[in-house]
């Protein structure tokens, strides 16, 4: 195998795992939904929560690259693919003050205590993912800052798709885990603290790769 090859879906692989976890950590309402299910309910009703949130998610992914891959011709120049990459990265800075500023837990629904079955829980969640198509923008600009997008290329497209899978997971599986170590002190400002930090994170990770792709350009062209 190449090593050219095996460098590209070791990429792919890494772009869909920062994607997965991109597009799970906000703390909307189904990640709201995660959290209060597994205080209420156990942990892994709260992962079969982030499971059925993470079908929604890689529903618009494939809706998002289908239409992406319809105008790479377009931005496969320098010129384009760099006001891409800048668009993509403003998009990621104004989501992540959004986030940082806003409160997740005001006027929000309490889970009831009632577990139900695990097909419930993850229906549920798909439902309530599904009904926030907004995650296409954040889709669209984690694609086109991480040029994510490679036509042509179905195998690396497919691994890419399964690491944005893996990453939704990874961080459903880790944020469970620590609710359900921390849920006897945990409480409504908990959520805020968690939308604050990962609203931090988005910030300083677009400022980094806003300055990067500046910076690219400054470099080819001096």
């Amino acid at each position: 195998m190449p090593f050219e090859f095996q460098f590209n879906i070791l990429n792919t692989i890494f772009k869909g795992l920062i994607i997965g976890i991109l597009a799970s950590a906000p703390m909307g309402p189904v990640g709201i939904l995660c959290v209060q299910r597994t205080l209420n309910k156990g942990r892994w009703y709260g992962f079969v929560t982030g499971l059925g949130a993470t079908a929604s998610d890689l529903f618009y992914a494939l809706i998002t690259g289908l239409g992406m891959s319809f105008v790479m011709d377009l931005i496969n120049n320098a010129r384009n693919q760099f006001f891409l990459q800048i668009t993509g990265s403003i998009m990621l800075l104004v989501f992540g003050v959004v986030s940082f500023r806003s409160n997740p837990t005001r006027n929000m629904h309490r889970s009831g205590t009632t577990k139900g079955t695990y097909i419930h829980n993850g229906v549920t969640a798909f439902l309530v993912t599904l009904s926030n198509p907004l995650i296409i923008l954040l889709f669209m600009a984690c694609f086109a800052q991480l040029a994510f997008i490679i036509p042509g290329h179905p195998l690396e497209m497919c691994i890419g798709y399964l690491s944005i899978i893996a990453g939704a997971l990874l961080w459903w599986f880790g944020l469970t885990w620590l609710i359900d170590k921390i849920k006897n002190i945990f409480e409504d400002y908990g959520i805020i603290l968690i939308n604050k930090v990962i609203g931090t994170i988005v910030i300083i990770f677009s400022i980094i790769v806003l300055l990067g792709t500046v910076f690219n350009l400054f470099t080819i062209h001096y």
